[in-house]
């Protein structure tokens, strides 16, 4: 992440999502924390989260590979849509994970080079780049 800027690097790290739980279900996470087996809500739901994922991890990597997903972070800059651009070509970027495209990505380039984005995850752009791939994110 260190070619990053700052604010991205920040925002880089985590999404924050909301689920609604039943009030049994948040008693038996608020008694096991209390018991000591985890530190909080958070830690908990986050260690059932990556349970789930190991239990699942041989058939997402078979559709990782299927789907060509760049897993991960997949930073998009500048240069490299000016070097489709100059190429003549567009691009179909997949990631599972978190799409970043540079602060100084314009809506037009973004538009003329990119003719889908696939992302499962998180995608950080400018608000005038997703206006402009609204009708090409996936």
């Amino acid at each position: 992440m260190a070619g990053l800027p700052t604010e991205l690097r920040a925002k880089a790290d985590s999404e924050k999502i909301t689920i609604n739980l039943g009030y049994v279900d948040l008693g038996h996470i608020d008694l096991l924390v209390r018991e000591g087996f985890y530190g909080n809500r958070t830690d908990f739901i986050r260690t059932a989260i990556r349970n789930q994922l190991d239990r699942h991890a041989e058939a997402a990597t078979k559709s990782i590979r299927r789907l060509q997903l760049d897993l991960g972070l997949r930073h998009i800059t500048r240069s490299e849509l000016e070097t489709a651009q100059n190429q003549g070509e567009q691009l179909d970027i997949r990631v599972l994970g978190l799409a970043t495209i540079a602060h100084d990505v314009s809506a037009d380039l973004a538009a003329e080079t990119i003719a889908s984005l696939t992302i499962l995850g998180a995608l950080q752009a400018s608000a005038a780049v997703k206006a402009a791939l609204a009708d090409r994110i996936h």
